[in-house]
């Protein structure tokens, strides 16, 4: 018999996640944070070469999308985030205070 359980985190942590609507990866990375009840910033820069240039910046160079931060610590994209999650990382780094 197989079981499926969701844990929901009561987070106090401060998530950004940079996106693009179009973006399959930032789908799947928004899908993540929602499924665990995580409550998050979201920057989607259709057209927006500003915020591009912000997130790069804070993102150590990268400009792919999404670029995803946890109070201010740039975790990555979306495969760095479910690499957290399988790791049993990630829930620990959505309960720290921001």
């Amino acid at each position: 018999m197989k079981y499926n359980l969701t844990i929901t985190v009561k987070t106090m942590a401060k998530v950004e996640i940079y996106t693009w609507s179009h973006c399959p990866f930032c789908r799947r990375a928004k899908a993540l944070l929602n499924q665990k009840g995580v409550e998050f910033i979201e920057y989607c820069l259709d057209g927006d070469e500003e915020g591009r240039a912000k997130m790069g910046e804070r993102a150590n160079g990268r400009t792919s999308v999404p670029q995803i931060f946890i109070n201010d610590q740039h975790i990555g994209g979306s495969e760095e985030l479910y690499s957290l999650e399988s790791r049993g990382e990630l829930d620990s780094l959505l309960q720290q205070v921001a």
